[in-house]
């Protein structure tokens, strides 16, 4: 986006050299005017990206020992809509565990059982809800590169633009009961540690760990393990979580770092993965 100086000027430069009247620009914008010019005549000013998400028409690969088990329509009450939409409940089982989620039943999910593969699409593109959450939008503008261009049927054009949701949840779903998933916490501070311990008094369920951490308050802070997720210490200043639901592990992950949340002074904190944080200079008066 141009600051609105420079927009006044490009528009003007533009009209001009429309009705045929030479017009010179200041050197300063000659370079933005040459780089910008191409995308400014295609798309206008705009700061929206031109390239869609192609996720939603990748096949999904089922890595041997996983299997993907999909359930009858059904129908599932939700309070905040009026309007009841029928469900799928898709089941993804292998070595590490089994995991469940609901899609709604116009997304159909082509299971090739020889080639393990998936393929995600909707039952109707004509419908504007399937359109919207599926990211089918039929534009007149992809319309009209059809036609123009000719890159081929519009159809086909139009399911490029899938947005993937599905796909991805699917994917996390395979990649966890075959893989499963981590996090990697790192405690940066003097005197930062971490323990885990059992608490059969405090057991939510049977064999619960606690993760005990000292953070320099003046007393301990434990925190139950959801049921699902393995902790360990490898360091006492590393936590390492694992579980196949990818969700629930970093949203445990996020539980612990709010107790000390990255400052950009000293740098202390405890950091997620590959979290890093810019550091800022002391305020001197």
């Amino acid at each position: 986006m141009f600051a609105p100086s420079r927009r006044r000027v490009l528009e003007a430069a533009a009209s001009a050299s429309a009705s045929s009247t030479v017009v010179t620009l200041p050197g300063f914008l000659v370079p933005a005017f040459q780089q910008t010019a191409a995308a400014a005549a295609r798309r206008n000013f705009s700061a929206t990206t031109t390239r869609p998400s192609k996720l939603g028409r990748t096949p999904l690969s089922i890595p041997p020992g996983v299997e993907i088990t999909i359930g009858e329509p059904f129908i599932k009450r939700d309070m905040t809509q009026w309007k009841q939409q029928p469900k799928r409940k898709i089941t993804v089982q292998g070595p590490l565990g089994q995991l469940e989620m609901d899609i709604p039943d116009f997304i159909k999910i082509d299971h090739d059982v020889e080639a393990r593969r998936a393929t995600l699409s909707v039952a109707n593109r004509d419908e504007k809800q399937q359109r919207e959450m599926w990211g089918t939008e039929n534009t007149l503008s992809t319309r009209r590169h059809v036609e123009i261009h000719g890159s081929g049927p519009a159809d086909d054009l139009i399911f490029s633009r899938h947005t993937g949701t599905t796909w991805a949840y699917l994917n996390r779903f395979i990649m966890g009961v075959s893989e499963g998933h981590t996090a990697v916490l790192r405690l940066v501070g003097i005197g930062y540690r971490a323990t885990i311990d059992t608490r059969p008094e405090k057991e939510e369920y049977p064999g619960q760990q606690f993760v005990c951490l000292k953070l320099g308050f003046s007393h301990p802070v434990e925190m139950g393990v959801p049921e699902g997720i393995k902790a360990s210490t490898p360091q006492p200043t590393r936590i390492l979580l694992e579980g196949i639901n990818r969700e629930q592990v970093m949203t445990f992950a996020a539980d612990i770092r709010r107790w000390r949340v990255p400052e950009p002074y000293k740098g202390k904190g405890i950091f997620v993965n590959g979290e890093t944080i810019k550091l800022k200079q002391k305020k001197i008066k």
